[in-house]
């Protein structure tokens, strides 16, 4: 796939003089015509082109399971008597004994340099096969452990983002629109599930209620998301407070003591009481 890769690169006129990477896309829509369908297909042609490596999991055709049970464990457990998941997939991830299915996913991270979720906005969050996903891969030991979150994380010095579309407009999702501030919504899954377990979170990709937009406007959205895509291993990262900045799980008196005379908090969720930028979740 690699040479193919780079053939189609040179035939593209792509200079390859950057350094060529992995990327995981992982991607939860039931329909391959969707909008959904054409950003994913676009991501694989254009980040291909450039040489990269592109793996997908697409979660609907691989019929992935979301659950967590007891079958994610084969063979034995530490306690039949009552069965704890975190710390059973955390034995079995140790001990080499997940389910197939969880250790192929996990060998696809293991390889990501930047891992894109693309997917529809479902209920103000992710459709619950993705869920589901994050769920399961994200074993303790593996993606995360105590001492091992946000800035240390075990995804770290990978990136990650999200990619999605919304049935709703744009307008929709402003400070004083009607669901609310993206800059909110977007704090719990970039914040509490991306940087918790290490990623380098990149701006979100948001293409806001698709459905009802021209073929025109498809069209030009694929066309900037495929330039987009050519640099994104060098675009800047969203701004979190470095877990060196907190003690016993609060901002430490001398982090505070320096953002104590600046206009805006320091990130949508430590916001320390004050307004916060309206970049936060959405731009460096």
């Amino acid at each position: 796939m690699m040479a193919k890769n780079l053939i189609q690169s040179f035939e593209s006129g792509c200079v390859l003089n950057k350094q060529q990477k992995n990327v995981l896309i992982v991607y939860a829509h039931q329909e391959p015509k969707s909008f959904n369908g054409a950003l994913l297909r676009k991501a694989v042609e254009t980040l291909g082109a450039d040489g990269h490596s592109v793996e997908v999991s697409d979660l609907y055709s691989m019929h992935f399971e979301p659950r967590c049970q007891r079958t994610d464990v084969v063979g034995s457990v530490q306690n039949e008597g009552f069965f704890k998941y975190q710390m059973e997939t955390k034995s079995a991830w140790e001990n080499g004994t997940l389910s197939e299915d969880i250790k192929v996913e996990i060998e696809k991270l293991k390889r990501a340099d930047l891992v894109i979720f693309q997917f529809p906005l479902y209920w103000f969050s992710v459709p619950a096969i993705l869920k589901g996903w994050f769920d399961r891969v994200y074993t303790m030991g593996f993606a995360y452990g105590m001492g091992n979150m946000y800035s240390t994380g075990l995804m770290k010095d990978k990136r990650g983002m999200l990619s999605f579309t919304t049935g709703g407009p744009g307008a929709a999702y402003n400070p004083d629109g009607l669901n609310g501030d993206m800059n909110v919504l977007l704090w719990p899954l970039q914040n509490g599930v991306l940087k918790f377990v290490g990623f380098d979170v990149l701006a979100p990709q948001i293409h806001y209620s698709p459905a009802h937009v021209s073929d025109d406007d498809r069209k030009q959205w694929l066309t900037d998301w495929a330039k987009r895509l050519h640099n994104i291993f060098e675009e800047p990262v969203l701004n979190f407070v470095d877990s060196s900045n907190f003690s016993n799980f609060k901002l430490t008196e001398e982090y505070l003591e320096g953002e104590s005379s600046k206009q805006f908090g320091p990130t949508v969720g430590q916001n320390i009481g004050k307004p916060y930028s309206s970049t936060g979740m959405l731009k460096p």
